[in-house]
């Protein structure tokens, strides 16, 4: 008698396949729609990052891929995003990070700083515990779920708050990245500053570029460095609430059996590829061999065709994650907490930018 194998006796490869290829199926189909606007129209007015997102959710809301789908999409959301981005520091030299100012590179810490501080406010007088409150201030202000996954263990979340604090990242962020275009275009803003608004307000470095892209190759540019120094100060942060927030860790909780995608997590400090990921270690050496000539010039155009490919198929993967009825199950005070302290940082990077001339 013949039995199947089990997931765990099929090489890696094979498991990440199918996903792989739905996700570079959905990405082809939005880089085809995207030509045939550029072939009607003359320009594409829906880029192809956007359009995978939008094929990807359509696909989502008739069909939930299963178990042999989720590896090849968890990998081509994660990892192939993570690549595209260090290859898209060979496209940033030092003069680009230069041209920023300190001005705005100090701006950005400000910003982050204060975005926890009023996120925070807006969640405990919604009504949100002080751990809740504070996931969804440093996911809103940072980086998203990669924010709340480093500092759940250190303000000692437990699995319920986790749940409802990172439900609104793909729903939300996909709204953020579909209407902020819109927004740079109505205020008539530079590559430059709309690069900068979407750096400093949108979730998730794969977010930011499509949100960027729309606008040109400097919005993308300037939207990545922006979001990566961002992403910077979850070091910083969580450095803070650990000496801040000891008394929270030894608060009584319910313990839940599991957190979306894992055990309920230790309290502590995380480790410290959780403060600083690989891909921006990667950027920020592919920044540097740019910088210093290392990387040729007849190879920029391959690089960058390389990476554009690469962020379309994890936008497809992005779309393919995308649940409208997690909004829901977060419940009104958590949406109304991250609306809210959405609405406030997106005026308060408006401002900063307008000020700064950009």
């Amino acid at each position: 008698m013949a039995f199947a194998p089990s997931s765990k006796t099929v090489p890696v490869p094979a498991r990440i396949l199918p996903g792989l290829v739905l996700c570079a199926l959905v990405a082809a189909a939005g880089s085809a729609l995207a030509e045939v606007e550029l072939a009607l129209t003359g320009r594409a007015w829906i880029e192809a990052l956007v359009l995978a997102i939008l094929i990807g959710a359509a696909v989502r809301t008739f069909w939930v891929p299963g178990e042999r789908w989720k590896p090849g999409i968890d990998v081509s959301a994660k990892l192939v995003l993570e690549i595209a981005v260090v290859l898209l520091g060979a496209s940033v030299s030092a003069a680009t990070i230069l041209s920023a100012g300190w001005p705005l590179l100090v701006s950005i810490l400000a910003i982050v700083a204060g975005a926890i501080l009023l996120s925070f406010a807006i969640g405990r007088t919604l009504g949100l515990s002080k751990r809740l409150a504070m996931l969804v201030a440093c996911g809103n202000s940072i980086c998203g779920n990669s924010a709340i996954a480093a500092v759940a263990p250190v303000i000692g979340a437990d699995g319920d708050e986790v749940a409802s604090s990172i439900a609104f990242t793909a729903v939300l962020g996909v709204i953020v990245v579909l209407t902020l275009p819109l927004l740079g275009v109505i205020l008539h803003m530079t590559q430059f500053g709309y690069g900068a608004l979407a750096g400093l307000t949108v979730y998730a470095v794969p977010q930011v570029i499509a949100a960027a892209a729309p606008i040109g190759v400097k919005a993308v540019q300037v939207g990545t460095l922006v979001k990566l120094i961002r992403v910077l100060m979850l070091g910083p942060v969580c450095l803070v609430l650990s000496l801040m927030t000891a008394k929270w860790r030894e608060e009584a909780d319910e313990p839940a059996p599991h957190v979306t995608a894992g055990d309920r997590p230790r309290r502590g400090r995380p480790a410290l590829h959780q403060l600083v990921p690989w891909f921006i270690i990667g950027f920020m050496v592919m920044v540097v061999l740019r910088s210093a000539s290392l990387v040729p010039d007849w190879a920029l155009a391959p690089i960058g065709s390389l990476a554009t490919g690469l962020t379309v198929i994890s936008m497809a993967a992005l779309g393919l994650g995308v649940d409208v009825r997690t909004v829901s199950r977060a419940g009104g005070r958590v949406t109304a907490t991250v609306v809210l302290s959405l609405l406030a940082l997106g005026s308060v990077s408006y401002f900063v930018i307008r000020l700064f001339g950009l």
